[in-house]
């Protein structure tokens, strides 16, 4: 397979809404109105809303439009560095769909939802086995709501000990929500630099680590794709100056059954369900960030919390609880997914690990030699270039990432990490086969040669979407909101 993905293809147009629509259409039927009319008080009520009148046709016309404009993962290779955009196989949209899951309410008694608590306190099992930590709660919403809850956990634990801790240390690879994180509860992020290898020293954080620090947020493998090889060392190091080690697990795609962070130092880890447990992802939501703690820290996860006594029950009798995140059961038609990826795979699950190792492996041998390779050692699951062999061309990564998109694929993360200039930053995921991966490689070469021959092509790229290049700076500067 040689042809590259990227066409022009079918684009159609359509005016705004409001000029399409005519007064009087509707696009769905109401049943009979058996209640009388009761205006309402129009102080109360404001302007009302300015909606087009559609008939069902144009409505469905809209939103397919919408869709052939958009790119997804089901369109083609997402190789979003950081991110773990992986197929979401369709048997767990099938098992949320389940009418006993989908259509039970939220308000119903313990007694009438045991398949749904049951659910949860098996997801929550699940995930133990699978982290090496010894509880889990599934209400955070997703990653930088794990995050704050992990810290409101640190936060807790610190003011039960009656400490008073203020600063919190984030190495300069961790992923971009950490310092946020920790600053929404009350804690002065403390930045941490990599090394040469692109990991962190265990001298560097003894320097930092003191009373006063309430313990270090690291993301392992790091933004760069490598793994942390030295986080035993530094839990020693927090845990022997009463701190506490919370891991980032956004990256956990890279590690499932292979290391368990519980096990190496680790004290509180949040999860990314819509990532490494492939159920939908981006779009704002919904998403699922889970937090596991080990045994001393379970007392602070949030409630209510599943118990299973006999019956499922929901228990909130926690006093060092943090309380509640989230109303109800959390994003709960995520869980589903969740769960029913981890019991299709069973036992396989580590395979996801090493295809996943393998593919990014694949492309980094691939790539370097046709694009600066920021740290020359065996990558996980992700691997990070820059653009700094196309800077005598004046080709940024910016301008072949733009470039991409006219071949059939979506942009990888560039610009992130920080600590590489111009970095372009691709996961390619355990569900692309080596087929798609040789095509995205020869779609980067064609690149590479075009930066060469024809720099203004990639300047003015892409060239064959609906909208040509933006104006991103001003677009993020100075945005339009009034629609």
């Amino acid at each position: 397979m040689t042809k590259l993905p990227g066409t022009q293809g079918l684009i159609l147009e359509e005016p705004l809404l409001w000029e399409k629509g005519d007064k009087g259409r509707i696009g769905f039927s109401l049943p009979e109105n058996d209640v009388g009319h009761f205006p309402l008080d129009s102080d109360l009520c404001g302007e009302t809303p300015d909606l087009p009148d559609l008939s069902e046709l144009e409505v469905i016309r809209h939103y397919t439009r919408l869709s052939q404009w958009n790119f997804g993962v089901d369109s083609g290779m997402y190789p979003l560095g950081s991110c773990t955009m992986k197929y979401n196989p369709k048997t767990n949209e099938r098992q949320a769909s389940l009418k006993g899951f989908q259509a039970a309410h939220p308000l119903l008694p313990d007694p009438l939802c045991q398949g749904g608590l049951r659910l949860i306190h098996e997801l929550e099992r699940l995930l133990t086995e699978i982290t090496g930590m010894d509880a889990v709660s599934l209400q955070p919403a997703a990653g930088a709501h794990g995050e704050l809850a992990g810290m409101l956990i640190m936060h807790a634990y610190h003011r039960k000990k009656g400490t008073k801790p203020t600063k919190i240390i984030i190495p300069d690879t961790a992923h971009g929500t950490n310092p946020a994180s920790a600053a929404l509860c009350g804690f002065k992020p403390v930045t941490v630099s990599s090394n040469t290898e692109g990991i962190l020293d265990t001298n560097d954080v003894a320097a930092l680590m003191d009373e006063d620090t309430a313990g270090i947020m690291i993301t392992n493998p790091n933004t760069l794709g490598l793994f942390e090889k030295n986080l035993p060392d530094i839990a020693k190091i927090v845990h022997d100056r009463g701190g506490l080690v919370y891991c980032d697990g956004a990256n956990l795609n890279a590690l499932l059954g292979v290391v368990k962070l519980g096990e190496i130092g680790v004290d509180i880890l949040h999860l990314n369900l819509h990532k490494t447990f492939s159920t939908p992802h981006g779009g704002g939501g919904p998403g699922s960030g889970p937090i596991a703690v080990l045994k001393h820290l379970e007392p602070f996860l949030p409630i209510p919390r599943v118990v299973n006594n006999e019956s499922y029950s929901l228990q909130e009798n926690f006093p060092d609880s943090i309380g509640r995140l989230l109303t109800f059961n959390g994003h709960f038609g995520i869980l589903v997914r969740a769960y029913s990826y981890i019991l299709s795979l069973g036992s396989e699950l580590p395979r996801v690990t090493e295809y996943a190792v393998l593919n990014a492996n694949y492309l980094k041998e691939r790539l370097r030699k046709i694009l600066h390779l920021a740290y020359d050692q065996p990558c996980l699951h992700e691997c990070v270039f820059s653009d700094k062999e196309q800077h005598a061309f004046g080709v940024s990564s910016l301008d072949m990432a733009k470039r991409l998109i006219d071949y059939g694929f979506h942009p990888p993360t560039v610009y992130f990490p920080l600590v590489v200039p111009g970095a372009i930053m691709i996961e390619p995921t355990e569900t692309e086969s080596k087929e798609d991966l040789d095509l995205f490689i020869t779609a980067f070469e064609i690149i590479a040669r075009e930066a060469k021959t024809n720099p203004q092509l990639l300047h003015e790229a892409p060239h064959n979407t609906k909208v040509r290049r933006l104006d991103e700076t001003t677009a993020a500067r100075k945005p339009c909101l009034c629609g």
